[in-house]
């Protein structure tokens, strides 16, 4: 599509939402300045320089459906998402989730986003918010050799992720006039699959479903309790988050779940439910579940085991983990700061600053939780700075969809608790007549909004560019 001449939006932070806003935009024929720091400036959380870097798992849930970030998946996928279209490309095995490659995800929205002809690649910090409200131009907005950067008149999504720069955090709070909340997020460790003891692990998925994509290392009772203790016994990371209770519930670490309860893991990532061992038609008292990490199946990362215990007690205490004793660690786990803005207070459904139009929020720094989503909010905010550009009134998916269920949550309440959430069919309105069954029921909300998207994009003119390949369609 031609670039349309002297219009160009700034995009501040290339990971997964600010990739995303900057492919919706060039597609349409929109310049764009893409600003990232790294490599020149690393986070606690990243170790490479490629855009849309997955710093957590390498799995993007659920791909059918019946599951609500199934449904939000096969929208984007509908509205041409640069990022479902690489994932769809190097997925690995994961039964009924959409894993990935991480590597060559990466790299692979780098160099499709690198060579858009419509978008630029400054490798440099913003270390504040080009501020455009005249009653904040006080506020410091950029350094003398930061002079071209974006001023007064452009349209900007700040992209930054949840691990934004100290000093941007500090300059996007004073602008917002809201203290920035912050919440601690883990990532689990990764072994290789070589070092896997095969004679007690087995090949498995919960009841069976998909393919045997997850590799299984039961316990027995006492080799579960004596886990539980070594890990309440390790020694961790100081991490003052957690002792002020600021613990997104999707991530909270492992140790963190085994000091709830006696059984809170049992219950938890190690619940056994669905996966009899085929060797001995025995359901075990916990299990402990692998996924691949690449394509290869070289590298497993293990299933729900977030922690911030030190690397020495990592290696000691998931070795004692049945299968793992002679385990190959190629990354431990780690912990990272989380930021993010009071959305209902912030921001509208359309993604934009309520107190600055031309200025849009995208990725986990809106308090949407999850790579999907984050992809997903940068997607809306990327369609919506073009229309802005453009002129023309910006947009608000249907209530029906799980794009517009997704963005209501954001702009909700100003008197609510505000907190992180990950996409669900509860953000959708219910159907108008009670169906039983709860996967039919969810199947039916996804077609409804399936249907209302596509009515939408005919009327908005926004388009659909891809057809889906998830599954169920």
């Amino acid at each position: 599509m031609k670039r349309e001449e002297h219009n160009e939006v700034i995009v501040i932070g290339a990971g997964l939402a600010g990739a995303e806003a900057a492919w919706q935009l060039a597609r349409r024929g929109v310049g764009v300045r893409l600003y990232e720091m790294r490599p020149h400036k690393m986070t606690p959380a990243h170790t490479s320089a490629h855009f849309a870097e997955l710093v957590c798992s390498n799995s993007l849930r659920a791909n059918m459906l019946e599951n609500a970030v199934g449904l939000l998946k096969e929208e984007m996928r509908r509205l041409d998402s640069l990022i479902m279209a690489v994932a769809d490309e190097v997925s690995v095995p994961a039964g009924g989730a959409l894993a990935v490659d991480r590597n060559l995800f990466a790299k692979e929205v780098t160099r499709r986003v690198e060579e858009l002809p419509e978008v630029t690649v400054l490798r440099k910090e913003v270390t504040a918010l080009p501020i455009l409200c005249e009653e904040v131009t006080a506020l410091p907005v950029f350094r003398e050799e930061d002079a071209d950067l974006p001023g007064m008149t452009e349209i900007i999504i700040v992209a930054t992720g949840p691990l934004t720069s100290d000093a941007l955090a500090e300059s996007i709070r004073q602008a917002t006039g809201e203290e920035a909340l912050a919440f601690y997020d883990a990532a689990a460790p990764i072994v290789t699959a070589e070092s896997v003891d095969m004679e007690t692990a087995y090949w498995a998925s919960r009841y069976d479903k998909g393919g045997a994509d997850y590799l299984n290392c039961p316990m027995d009772e006492d080799q579960y309790k004596q886990f539980r203790e070594a890990v309440l016994a390790a020694e961790t990371h100081e991490v003052h988050g957690f002792e002020q209770g600021q613990v997104f519930e999707a991530c909270v670490p492992i140790e963190i779940l085994a000091a709830r309860g006696a059984e809170t893991m049992a219950y938890g990532p190690l619940k056994p439910v669905g996966l009899r061992d085929p060797r001995s038609g025995r359901v075990p008292f916990a299990v402990v579940q692998l996924r691949k990490e690449n394509i290869a199946g070289t590298l497993l990362n293990l299933v729900g085991f977030q922690t911030h215990l030190k690397w020495g007690e990592q290696k000691r205490v998931f070795r004692m983990i049945p299968g793992l004793e002679r385990a190959e660690f190629v990354r431990y786990g780690v912990m990272h700061r989380n930021t993010f803005l009071n959305a209902p207070k912030v921001l509208d459904g359309d993604f934009s600053w309520r107190a600055q139009p031309r200025v849009f929020f995208a990725g986990q720094i809106t308090g949407v939780e999850g790579y999907v989503e984050s992809a997903a909010s940068g997607l809306v905010a990327g369609i919506n700075a073009w229309r802005r550009l453009r002129g023309q009134a910006t947009l608000v998916f249907p209530a029906n969809t799980a794009l517009g269920g997704l963005a209501r949550h954001l702009a909700g309440s100003p008197t609510q608790d505000f907190q992180p959430m990950n996409v669900n069919f509860g953000l959708l309105p219910p159907l108008e007549r009670r169906v039983k069954s709860k996967r039919e029921k969810n199947l039916q909300i996804a077609q409804r909004a399936l249907g209302e998207l596509a009515d939408f994009c005919q009327e908005t003119g926004i388009g659909a560019q891809r057809t889906g390949t998830g599954e169920n369609l």
